[in-house]
């Protein structure tokens, strides 16, 4: 059976980390993509990348409407190695950090912490007022791991994508799968 992986994209700022996340688990032989894309999220999918929502659930082996909380991935009996909510808004963190799963993606990211699996957040807002820092707090203490989608400048990217490209694949990192193409730190004589 195939390792499920369940990915958000909300409507923060930065749908190309979660766009990037479904391309590169498409080419990791033993993972599915299981994708909830928000409302919001489709709106900025339009925005920055001019693309539509059938195009974006095209990149995952099953999508699910956000509104549907009756879908596998809202059960903890389904079985997953967790989640990634990239991007992620400050309303779905405030939703995971305080348990208000009335949608698809917070109902997925509780799930995810209720049977302590791993679940990743990015968090895209700033500057961060003291609600998003709680927040950020909150989710860290019930076993989240809070990743701001920082670039890497010992990398050297030479563009943007190269930055959204660390940092997808420092995410992946975060489940056991390695990119031999990341640029990995090897101090400075290295």
């Amino acid at each position: 059976m195939a390792k499920r992986l369940v990915i958000g994209i909300t409507g923060a700022t930065g749908s190309v980390y979660g766009l990037f996340l479904l391309r590169a688990l498409k080419k990791v032989k033993g993972w599915e993509t299981h994708l909830v894309l928000t409302d919001a999220g489709a709106l900025n999918v339009w925005h920055e990348l001019g693309m539509k929502r059938k195009e974006v659930e095209k990149l995952a082996d099953r999508a699910y409407h956000p509104k549907d909380i009756g879908a596998p991935i809202a059960s903890g009996s389904y079985l997953t190695e967790g989640m990634i909510i990239a991007p992620c808004s400050m309303k779905t963190l405030a939703a995971v950090a305080h348990a208000h799963a009335d949608d698809l993606v917070s109902r997925a990211a509780d799930v995810a912490l209720k049977e302590r699996r791993r679940l990743v957040v990015l968090p895209r807002e700033t500057p961060l007022n003291l609600a998003h820092i709680r927040n950020m707090a909150a989710v860290t203490e019930m076993g989240a791991i809070v990743f701001p989608p920082l670039p890497a400048f010992y990398a050297k990217p030479k563009s943007l994508d190269d930055m959204v490209a660390h940092s997808a694949a420092r995410v992946l990192d975060l489940f056991g799968i390695h990119s031999p193409n990341l640029a990995r730190w090897q101090g400075i004589d290295g």
